[in-house]
């Protein structure tokens, strides 16, 4: 049995987006905050480069939205990325605020005490260093382990505010719509004019399931990256936030654009990174065995080109030494300096024997940063009233084609606070419409759209998704609940999958892709999605669906959801007929004539469009495209 949980706002997700959100939302709320795992088991935590803003005297936001753009490739939302960008400077003083500890041209001595007072710095004090794809130095860090520094600075704060309760280990596994005039406090019917009021969730603390009813949703589960066999991310970051919002009726956006940072580190399974910053303080990269410095050759820009450029140049150097790696060199730096400003990543090379003062660092590309996501506004709004998105679960539209180095902090605190401003006007409406008489949907959706408004794309692409293999179909129909497979199945069955899929995806929707190896892909995983529905065979009633509720559940479900959002990214990829940006296809080398925004529609239309029109539940079925 479920047990069942009231809020007034739950945040799925604990990382820079969720917390930025939490602290500015008025204390007046229950905020509730789930964290999959502990807390700083997040992307947030490990970024180290910085937040990019335009601060210096010498800059300005139209400079940085014009180098976002470039680095964008044509897709990026230019008024998104202008209003984004154009909060840069308030984000990052909010940050100061907070407590954050950035590093200062000139540290100052305060009075009256002998620590500093962080909470006083202003934007102007800060040092700010360079990263590739910028034009100055617009980076705001506090040394090389910015993202760690931030959060437990946002940490602190969370756990002293007596209106935001915390939740590690807690797991989402669906978003619940609810009618909006209706006082059960179920997803009772097919009934039209739904928003978001909650989530199932698993408690791996008790191994039990739980019902989270709240007034607002504000997914903020962060990325996808450990689909891929080596990348940045923490191991909680494979999608399911995407998921979670395309079941419950929201649009994704431009999945096949996958970052890959160029300087992971290569050594062993590490998932360290080797920050930009290295580069933008002068690093260069140099094939292991001739010693040549390849990116000369490669671009104008050297090192500092953006990174789909330096990555697939590294990976073609990788491809031809046979090594696995390429050397990235900072020893012609001072070694005062490179210790004072990077000290985080000066210590942990020097406990696996390399000093970067003398030593070269054995760099390879790594799965980093997923462009694509759930369609949002500036404001975090989705599809879906009531539900809001930010971080790298979210398609603002800001990085496009390929995101510009330490714009994402920076979407994270604008985003969240402006969803925080936004969430109790709807709140306000909601409560109103929650007073109206449930037969009258069509005065309640009309007046809910003056606070609510779907995201706007234009220039669209769809993608057409095969019907037949859809797991999510299977497995989960918006609110109905979850089905789960046969667990007499070995364990180990679904473990070597899992691992076989990160291989897979890193072989054939990596930095370059084909037409051939997509399909080897789709086929590979609709015989993996055949195997989990021919041991599901024998529980035929669809409509007594339940939801995961012990572990060794969970785990064949997150299998199935894995396995479907692999192959909406794959199925992105093969119908996009160009390269561009992080998508690079080796069978179409060239740009399309016009930039598209590829769009994978919502597996139920609970949008916006039903809310006010009051149209069919189930959509149309979406026509069959053969991956052969």
């Amino acid at each position: 049995m479920s047990h069942i949980i009231n809020t007034d706002v739950l945040i799925i997700g604990a990382g820079l987006a969720g917390l930025s959100t939490a602290l500015s939302l008025p204390k007046s709320l229950n905020i509730t905050v789930l964290s999959k795992a502990a807390l700083e088991v997040c992307s947030s935590h490990y970024a180290q480069g910085g937040i990019a803003a335009s601060l210096d005297k010498d800059d300005s936001v139209s400079d940085h939205v014009a180098d976002t753009l470039v680095a964008g490739a044509g897709l990026c939302t230019p008024d998104n990325t202008a209003s984004i960008l154009g909060a840069g400077q308030q984000a990052v003083q909010w940050l100061c605020t907070q407590g954050v500890p950035f590093t200062q041209n000139s540290p100052k001595v305060w009075d009256n005490t002998n620590a500093q007072d962080f909470s006083q710095l202003q934007t102007n004090d800060l040092h700010l260093t360079k990263e590739g794809g910028h034009g100055c130095r617009r980076v705001a860090h506090a040394d090389d382990a910015t993202g760690r520094h931030v959060m437990d600075a946002l940490t602190i704060k969370v756990q002293a505010a007596t209106n935001i309760t915390v939740l590690p280990y807690h797991e989402a596994l669906e978003l619940l719509t609810l009618p909006i005039a209706s006082s059960q406090p179920f997803f009772t019917d097919g009934s039209d004019a739904k928003h978001c009021g909650g989530a199932l969730v698993f408690d791996h603390t008790n191994g039990r399931p739980l019902t989270f009813h709240s007034r607002a949703v504000v997914l903020a589960s962060g990325g996808l990256g450990q689909l891929f066999k080596r990348a940045s991310a923490p191991n909680v970051c494979v999608g399911d936030g995407v998921m979670m919002a395309w079941q419950a009726g929201c649009r994704l956006a431009n999945l096949e654009f996958i970052q890959f940072h160029p300087t992971g580190l290569a050594l062993d399974d590490s998932s360290f990174l080797i920050s930009e910053a290295l580069r933008g303080e002068g690093g260069r990269l140099y094939c292991p065995q001739t010693g040549i410095r390849f990116m000369l050759d490669v671009d104008t820009r050297a090192e500092l080109a953006p990174r789909d450029i330096v990555a697939r140049a590294i990976a073609a150097q990788i491809d031809n030494n046979g090594l696995g790696y390429v050397h990235l060199d900072v020893s012609h730096l001072p070694a005062d300096f490179i210790k004072a400003h990077f000290p985080q990543i000066y210590q942990t090379l020097l406990t696996l024997g390399i000093d970067i003062t003398t030593d070269p660092i054995p760099v390879a590309p790594t799965a980093h940063y997923s462009c694509g996501g759930v369609v949002t506004n500036a404001n975090g709004l989705t599809d879906v009233p009531g539900l809001y998105a930010a971080g790298e679960v979210a398609y603002t539209g800001l990085h496009g084609a390929n995101r510009l180095a330490s714009n994402s902090l920076l979407e994270c605190v604008v985003v969240g606070r402006n969803i925080a401003a936004h969430l109790p006007q709807y709140l306000e409406r909601l409560e109103h419409l929650e007073e109206i008489n449930a037969d009258i949907y069509y005065e309640a959706a009309q007046s809910a759209t003056t606070v609510w408004s779907a995201p706007i794309l234009t220039d669209m692409q769809p993608v057409i998704l095969p019907t037949s293999g859809l797991v999510a179909q299977q497995y989960g129909h918006g609110n109905k609940t979850l089905d789960v497979i046969d667990t007499s199945l070995a364990k180990t069955d679904v473990a070597k999958i899992t691992i076989e899929l990160k291989l897979l995806m890193t072989a054939n929707m990596g930095i370059t892709r084909s037409a051939s190896q997509l399909e080897q892909a789709l086929d590979q995983i609709q015989k993996w999605q055949d195997w989990l529905t021919d041991a599901d065979s024998d529980q035929s009633d669809a409509s007594n669906k339940r939801s995961p509720t012990t572990v060794s559940e969970l785990a064949y479900f997150q299998l199935a959801r894995q396995l479907e959002l692999a192959t909406l990214i794959i199925q992105s990829a093969y119908q996009r007929f160009e390269s561009r940006g992080g998508h690079y296809r080796l069978d179409y080398p060239n740009l399309a004539a016009t930039s598209r925004t590829s769009v994978v529609e919502p597996l139920k239309k609970f949008t916006l469009e039903s809310f006010i029109n009051i149209i069919e539940e189930e959509k149309t079925p979406i026509p069959i495209i053969e991956s052969t």
